[in-house]
């Protein structure tokens, strides 16, 4: 059985009135079981030459419909004022912006594309998606 494990640690003197650290971990399991994920699409990068506007990043259809998928996306860049736009869904219902050296990490139900839109030209995205097998 495969074992993937994700873990995240923040930690800040001055973002409350006292020290913050906060660490947690998760073990990434199949929908509804105690059974681990073991497939992967690899980490893996896009380099795009032009802008983009709603280009489809991750498509739906090639994942299991509400099952245990995890998403993984890294601007790469360093610029602090170009980004992309993570949009989810038809509708690209904005999910958040990523700055040069940002990333996400967040559950996906595999139902709905993950589209991009940049701001600028020559970015690069970095990508990973654990998931359930069809």
């Amino acid at each position: 059985m495969a074992t993937t494990t994700a873990a995240i640690s923040v930690a800040s003197t001055d973002l409350t009135d006292n020290a913050l650290s906060l660490a947690s971990t998760n073990t990434l399991y199949k929908a509804g079981t105690s059974v681990g994920l073991d497939q992967s699409t690899g980490l893996g990068s896009k380099y795009y030459a032009a802008a983009q506007s709603n280009a489809t990043l991750i498509s739906a259809g090639s994942y299991e419909d509400n099952a245990a998928n995890w998403v993984y996306i890294k601007n790469t860049g360093s610029s602090t004022e170009e980004f992309f736009t993570i949009e989810l869904g038809a509708s690209n219902i904005v999910i958040g912006r990523l700055y040069g050296g940002d990333w996400m990490w967040i559950p996906w139900e595999g139902e709905q594309d993950i589209d991009i839109t940049s701001s600028a030209t020559k970015m690069t995205l970095e990508t990973m998606v654990i998931y359930q097998a069809v």
